[in-house]
């Protein structure tokens, strides 16, 4: 594999920092910054969109005849590096990156021509409905249900650990349609619009103290027929199709790399008392960017494949598995650096008005949150156990 790039590459690459350097305000990059979670505000992440939406950026692993830049996997590659090192904004990736993708495979036109221009402007924000109170792992055995009314669905039940909800006008779902000897066989994939009648949001704090996920219910919410992708009771199928671009189809070493780095500078620096010093944490630091190393290479391989239009396949558990497990390094790493100074950083605290003087610089203030948000990471989008499972069953044909 060759790393180097040729000169059309560079000048995309200077094209891409030119780009940034006019669009990411300061606001934006110390909203991210100070953002602990997974998403950034709707405000800061979908202002971001915008703007990559006018240059004709905003969905840049899509096919071009459904709004794609057409890039090359090398393209791809050099893009998500200079928006990680610049610390751009996360974008509602559920649009971008998840529903979209099926919509593109599997919706019908109409489905097409409505969502697609509005996941790419930013008009619609949206949020996954799949896990359920008994229901996460064992996805299949949901029960949240769509009973078929005529031309329509009335859906009741409940969905949790639903990201964004409370922002989203739009939701993707899995619901039961009908029941059968597979429970696999009886689920649609359905579009639901939040404002419907019937639904109702609840906040759940987490462990790092922010507002991210919540608790949707469903009490006979009227959904068109004509929002369900694709044949009814192949939802399964589609949704696991979109798990695979959840799980696969980003840059996640570019961001992690980052992390790394700005770890490793307060390591090396006075604040810490030079942490580096430390034979514990300067070879964890070395073992991490080696794991970083790998992950790359990795991400370079289906990056190759989606530019040929194949989905990542069992890859995509690869990628998240070890994207997981790292993040949670990184994490840990960064508390670890700190020291018994964390334990002055209350969860999001420095999300509000602080009535006094910070103990730690505002780009450390985070690292505490991050490090307890950062345990669902190998629990959120299939578990490190199922992910096993599925590279022992498709690569492995245990």
């Amino acid at each position: 594999m060759d790393l180097s790039f040729n000169a059309e590459e560079r000048a995309f690459q200077s094209e891409v920092r030119s780009f940034i350097a006019k669009n990411l305000t300061e606001e934006m990059k110390r909203a991210t910054a100070l953002t602990p979670s997974v998403f950034s505000d709707p405000d800061i992440g979908m202002a971001w969109q915008r703007a990559l939406h006018s240059r004709g950026w905003g969905a840049p692993g899509w096919p071009v005849d459904h709004g794609g830049p057409d890039w090359t996997p090398a393209q791809r590659w050099i893009f998500e590096s200079e928006c990680a090192r610049a610390g751009v904004p996360n974008v509602n990736v559920m649009g971008v990156k998840m529903v979209g993708p099926v919509i593109i495979g599997f919706g019908s036109p109409e489905q097409k021509n409505f969502y697609l221009p509005r996941i790419l402007s930013g008009e619609d924000y949206w949020c996954q409905g799949y896990s359920e109170p008994g229901s996460g792992s064992d996805l299949s055995s949901l029960k949240t249900r769509a009973v078929r009314d005529g031309d329509d669905y009335i859906i009741n039940g409940t969905k949790i650990w639903t990201t964004h909800a409370h922002h989203a006008n739009r939701m993707f779902a899995l619901v039961r349609t009908s029941d059968g000897p597979r429970q696999q066989d009886g689920i649609s994939f359905i579009l639901i619009d939040m404002k419907t009648p019937g639904i109702t949001t609840r906040p759940i704090l987490t462990i790092g103290g922010d507002h991210e996920v919540n608790q949707v219910f469903f009490d006979d919410v009227r959904v068109p027929v004509a929002n369900r992708v694709g044949e009814e009771g192949k939802g399964w199928t589609y949704g696991k199709y979109l798990l695979e671009f959840e799980r696969g189809s980003g840059i996640a070493s570019a961001k992690l790399r980052e992390g790394l780095r700005a770890i490793t500078e307060l390591a090396e620096s006075d604040l810490t008392g030079r942490a580096i010093d430390s034979p514990d944490i300067a070879t964890r630091i070395s073992e991490v960017e080696v794991d970083i190393d790998a992950l790359e290479m990795t991400e370079l391989r289906v990056l190759s494949a989606l530019q040929t239009g194949q989905n990542p396949g069992a890859v995509s558990s690869i990628l998240k598995l070890r994207n997981s497990e790292i993040r949670q390094a990184v994490t840990r790493l960064g508390v670890d650096v700190i020291g018994h100074d964390a334990l002055a950083v209350e969860p999001m605290r420095p999300l509000y008005k602080l009535n006094h003087e910070p103990a730690l610089p505002e780009d450390m203030l985070t690292a505490v949150p991050e490090y307890l948000n950062g345990r669902a990471y190998t629990i959120f989008g299939g578990t490190s156990e199922i992910q096993r499972d599925i590279i022992a069953k498709m690569m492995l044909g245990i």
